[in-house]
């Protein structure tokens, strides 16, 4: 995959919270750099945490990961951050900053940060139907942006019927998604056989291909190098 510099922005979306997302975002991050690009991360949700320099950031754990990013401030790359584990819209209103959030600036930033890096990576918090104001969801933020959208699931029990939903949700949309990963995170890793047919079931219900299967990390710092040929994997 060659980036375009014209068009190339990625969100990185998951059927759920917790399902992989970051960790699929540092992998393109990690793989773009090695290519020789200046790729930029971008979350611009990010809840959960009290600031973009909290253990919980994800921004701060990209950072402490990738060498050309280390020393630089993770606040760049999280324009609102909210104490509460919740959807962004919630998360905001309880702190009393619902109306502090404006879709223009996300937008901006964004037209922005493609100016000087390509390609650039958003994340997403949480699944495509989680509230980001009273009107928006986060599925609305990929157009928003100019995106391309990139679903991440789990790899074991419960992931088709979560991934399908998804899936038909963007094709609702007009969205294709550009690649679709599954991320076995867990401690005891997710039986062969029942990743199989996770994805048997996935791709002959929905049309699309699984990009792939990223296994447990270890060392987020140096992923072994069988994580990457899938990020070259991703439709440009």
């Amino acid at each position: 995959m060659t980036p375009d510099p014209q068009t190339d922005r990625f969100f990185v979306t998951g059927t759920d919270t917790g399902v992989g997302k970051t960790v699929l975002s540092l992998l393109m991050m990690q793989f773009f750099y090695d290519k020789g690009y200046c790729p930029f991360y971008l979350k611009p949700f990010q809840t959960g945490c009290r600031d973009p320099h909290d253990t919980d950031s994800d921004a701060r754990f990209v950072y402490e990961n990738i060498d050309a990013l280390k020393g630089k401030d993770p606040a760049e790359s999280v324009l609102y951050c909210f104490r509460r584990p919740r959807a962004p819209y919630f998360a905001a209103r309880a702190e009393g900053a619902e109306a502090d959030i404006d879709l223009e600036k996300v937008r901006n930033y964004v037209d922005e940060k493609a100016r000087s890096f390509n390609p650039l990576i958003l994340e997403g918090a949480g699944g495509l139907f989680v509230p980001v104001d009273s009107h928006t969801l986060m599925i609305d933020l990929i157009r928003l942006t100019a995106s391309r959208p990139i679903v991440v699931a789990r790899a074991g029990l419960g992931t088709i019927n979560h991934t399908l939903l998804s899936l038909e949700a963007l094709e609702r949309k007009g969205m294709h998604p550009c690649g679709l990963f599954f991320v076995d995170a867990r401690d005891r890793a997710v039986p062969d056989d029942m990743i199989r047919e996770n994805i048997d079931a996935v791709e002959k219900i929905s049309g699309i291909k699984v990009t792939g299967v990223i296994e447990k990390i270890r060392d987020f710092s140096k992923p072994a190098s069988t994580c990457y040929p899938f990020i070259e994997k991703i439709r440009s």
